[in-house]
Formats: structure tokens, C-alpha cells, sequence
């Protein structure tokens, strides 16, 4: 004997609107949460690229130096890593093609030049940015960032 046996309709399956109330008032939470320690981040990268920019230009200037026997003036400032010097003492051996890969003297994130000091007072040499606000001093995001204060 042979017996057909018999389909049961599939239920339908979903979500109740009860279940999507209590996924969103989740996900409202943990956004709350989360958002503000996210939203901290972009100034804080801006700092981190300012930090390793100026490392950088240390080392171009390092190099300067170690062609030319001294690092650029103040006047000359920082341009003399893209162009060989027109004021002040010249450099003699100045590289061809300059010091800087990108060939132009970076920004800083805020889009403000750096501050370059030739003679330093904390060394051969000051090289810093001042922040967010652009304006000496300051804290929090917009406290100088000092290549001598860097490790």
C-alpha cells in the first residue's frame, strides 16, 4: 500500500515589529556609545600625520646639512629643500632635484605652513605646527606639535 502523504504549507517567517523595535533601540545604544570615542579620531590622525610630517622634514634637513655643511636659514627656510637657496649664504652642494620626494614643502593637516627656525632655541633647529587653531600655543587638539618634544 502506498500513502501520499501530505505538504504542509511553510510558515511564514519574519520579523514582528516588536523584534525590529528592540534591534534598533540595540543599535541606538551602542551607538551612543560608540560614536563619540569615533568621532575624537580624525583630529587625532591630523596630529599623528603633523608628528610624522615633521620627522620627515628633519630628516630632509639632515641631509641638507650633511651636503651643505649647515642647515638652511630662516630665511631661507624650508623651501631650500626644493630649491637650491637665492638669499643668504648658498648652497654649494645642494642635491639635484631637492631633498623632498614630492618635490614641494608640505602642509600641515590644518593646511598652515610649518614653522621652521634656523638657529632653534631648543635646537639647530625648530620645526613645528601649531595645531588646529594655527596660533602658538594652545591644548588639546590645538596645542603645538615641537620636533624637539618628539621621540
Amino acid at each position: 500500500m502506498y500513502m501520499k502523504s501530505k505538504r504542509h504549507p511553510i510558515a511564514q517567517q519574519g520579523f514582528t515589529l516588536i523584534e525590529l523595535m528592540v534591534v534598533m533601540v540595540i543599535l541606538g545604544i551602542l551607538a551612543t556609545m560608540i560614536v563619540p570615542r569615533i568621532m575624537d579620531r580624525p583630529e587625532e590622525a591630523r596630529r599623528t600625520k603633523a608628528a610624522i610630517d615633521i620627522q620627515a622634514l628633519e630628516q630632509a634637513l639632515k641631509l641638507y646639512k650633511l651636503d651643505n655643511g649647515r642647515y638652511p636659514t630662516t630665511e631661507q627656510g624650508l623651501q631650500a629643500l626644493v630649491e637650491p637657496p637665492a638669499v643668504g649664504k648658498l648652497a654649494k652642494r645642494w642635491r639635484k632635484g631637492g631633498y623632498l620626494d614630492k618635490k614641494k614643502v608640505p602642509k600641515d593637516p590644518w593646511d598652515n605652513d610649518f614653522i621652521y627656525i634656523s638657529p632653534g632655541l631648543h635646537s639647530d633647529f625648530d620645526l613645528m605646527s601649531y595645531g588646529a587653531d594655527g596660533e602658538p600655543g594652545g591644548e588639546g587638539n590645538d596645542a603645538d606639535i615641537n620636533n624637539w618634544e618628539l621621540k
